[in-house]
């Protein structure tokens, strides 16, 4: 069985290769390491093999995990999984980046709620599967968003986020990463702003993901291995 550096060292190779393939800078695209459900033995060891970035669903899971790591020199932890507003506070507290922001009572908790500056990604459903969470509505709704998140004072609006449908194939896809980019780049020439970050792209897909623009892929299987979803 690989460890969790071989397998970085080969999920690095191939962002690497895709980039290539598709015109990107290097080093353009972030590696996002999912660790949700995985110890935080694995996030040391990652940590060790130069991982900084990791990606966990639940507050839950950051709470049991952030204090085992120095603020120093311990990770940066964003939350990628939905987040109910009875959780923002303590999101707020223990997250450095929120891909997963999809309603203004969420936005405009997290900013009450924040003592300092959270990164966050406004997370949209575009394709089409009721059981994915973020919000869905397409432009409208998303400039209703944009605009609180503009009036917000301790969040930075860096971005947009995304998941592609379960098995979807190469064109299916690329055809949802696209749209999340072309709605970026219609509310950056509207607002007058920079949204910097897509985060779209997992294990299956991020290949794909990169070459519609994606610069933050959250990958877990790949890296830690198969998940026993039983374990919390």
């Amino acid at each position: 069985m690989a460890s969790i550096r071989d397998n970085l060292k080969a999920v690095r190779e191939r962002i690497a290769l895709a980039e290539e393939q598709s015109g990107r800078a290097p080093g353009s695209v972030r590696l996002l390491a999912v660790s949700k459900t995985f110890p935080a033995e694995d996030v040391a060891e990652a940590l060790r093999c130069g991982q900084r970035d990791f990606g966990e669903n639940r507050v839950q899971e950051l709470e049991t995990k952030v204090p085992h790591f120095s603020a120093e020199a311990g990770p940066v932890w964003h939350l990628i999984g939905h987040l109910q507003t009875n959780k923002a506070a303590k999101a707020a507290a223990l997250a450095d980046w929120i891909h997963s922001v999809d309603s203004v009572r969420v936005l405009e908790k997290l900013d009450r709620s924040a003592e300092k500056d959270i990164r966050i990604l406004l997370e949209l459903n575009l394709s089409g599967e009721e059981a994915k969470t973020g919000m869905a509505g397409g432009y409208d709704a998303l400039q209703k968003l944009i605009e609180s998140a503009l009036s917000a004072t301790h969040l930075k609006l860096d971005g947009l986020m995304t998941m592609a449908a379960l098995g979807a194939d190469e064109k299916t896809a690329r055809s949802t990463f696209a749209a999340l980019r072309e709605l970026r780049d219609r509310a950056e020439r509207e607002y007058s702003i920079r949204l910097p970050e897509l985060s779209m792209g997992m294990s299956a897909d991020f290949e794909y993901a990169i070459r519609e623009g994606s610069t933050i892929v959250r990958i877990g299987t790949a890296i830690f291995g198969g998940r026993d979803y039983g374990v919390r």
